[in-house]
């Protein structure tokens, strides 16, 4: 097994590929999306810019740079010798901060869904649950999540392994920690985190590539999630989410299960409205469902498939292209919306899901021979 330290010329090569982060240009799929802002602190980790970034700066070069290699020698006993080393040959990627302003989740439903919802991506789930069968049914069994959800995140996150982003990592973190006073805390903690985890993986921070936003591997995790949430689901002795899809699986299925996924339930189901009560139901934040069905259902709104008036759901409103769709999101969804917090991407990734499980069905239906075979 590749361990992430141990990038092939082939994943170098893949991750060369435009990126598809969680903010993504027009032309290309978003992926994991990272937490809310945090709000900023006193120390050097949480400073703001001290000037401008220009196209391939030496990032070394700047105070607050300086300043963040101090702060992690004092608070984590790394060499600072070392990591102005390393911060040396780190760059500014100016086109990092183009490419967060262009979010895909801008777009309205009916747009946004065919990014994903097409033949290629439901074949490629197909084919990709078939060579990881053991591996994504061992998974479900340990956490309670099925194989078609870890199967669409990858899909929907970097296209099967296709696409997992052209930047190195060091680099696109600290564009965002030094140039992106937005979120300057939030990707100062994140390369923090990296830092910790090259080292803990004795991994060169300078090696690994990932989106422009820093999200790393098949299932594009934050260095904050691969901490938290990476496993190593085959044993070998390392967390590999770029070359492993095992551990990948395992990840993403261990992600879902700490995030609060409820094995056997429910995650949408479409619905219709009526009556003039319903508008103000409609969940737009990221909130956990607290409507009973019942209560929807008493308030002109009608689930359009089986579900127990007892489950806690929330109404939430799309843009059709023939105008607004309805749907009831359970606990399910909301545990998806974790994984990227957005309405939009928790629907595509069920929608995916759906398709590439009935997809999936009729594939071991029409070859029982090859479906035996997995």
């Amino acid at each position: 097994m590749k361990s992430p330290y141990v990038l092939s010329a082939a994943l170098l090569l893949s991750a060369c590929a435009p990126p598809v982060a969680m903010r993504p240009t027009p032309e290309t799929a978003p992926a994991l999306e990272y937490p809310a802002p945090e709000a900023a602190a006193p120390d050097a980790l949480a400073a703001g810019p001290s000037a401008a970034l220009n196209p391939g700066q030496p990032l070394i070069q700047r105070a607050d740079v300086q300043a963040f290699i101090r702060e992690m020698a004092t608070r984590h006993g790394f060499n600072a010798a070392q990591l102005r080393t390393t911060f040396s040959r780190a760059q500014a990627q100016p086109s990092i901060i183009a490419a967060m302003s262009r979010p895909a989740e801008a777009k309205p439903w009916y747009v946004y869904r065919d990014i994903f919802i097409n033949a290629k991506r439901i074949q490629g789930g197909v084919q990709f649950w078939r060579t990881h069968a053991a591996a994504l049914a061992r998974a479900e069994q340990v956490y309670g999540v099925p194989p078609q959800i870890v199967v669409a995140i990858i899909g929907v996150e970097t296209q099967y392994g296709g696409n997992m982003g052209k930047y190195r990592v060091l680099d696109a973190l600290a564009t965002l920690a030094f140039g992106y006073p937005r979120r300057a805390a939030y990707f100062r903690k994140e390369l923090e985190n990296y830092l910790l985890l090259t080292r803990a993986e004795g991994v060169d921070p300078l090696t690994l590539r990932g989106s422009y936003a820093g999200a790393m591997g098949l299932g594009q995790f934050m260095p904050s999630s691969f901490l938290s949430y990476a496993v190593d689901f085959d044993g070998d002795g390392h967390r590999d989410l770029w070359g492993n899809p095992t551990d990948a699986i395992g990840s993403i299925a261990n992600y879902f299960k700490k995030s609060g996924w409820r094995s056997g339930q429910p995650i949408a189901i479409p619905a219709s409205v009526s009556g003039v009560r319903y508008p103000a139901l409609v969940s737009e934040r990221l909130n956990p469902p607290k409507y009973s069905v019942a209560s929807l259902r008493s308030q002109g709104v009608t689930p359009r498939g089986s579900v127990s008036d007892a489950q806690a759901a929330m109404l939430l409103e799309f843009a059709g292209r023939d105008g607004p769709e309805y749907w009831l999101g359970f606990d399910n969804f909301y545990a998806i919306t974790r994984y990227n917090r957005s309405q939009l991407y928790a629907l595509a990734v069920y929608q995916l899901s759906q398709a590439i499980r009935e997809q999936r069905v009729q594939f071991d239906a029409d070859s029982p021979a090859l479906a035996h075979a997995d």
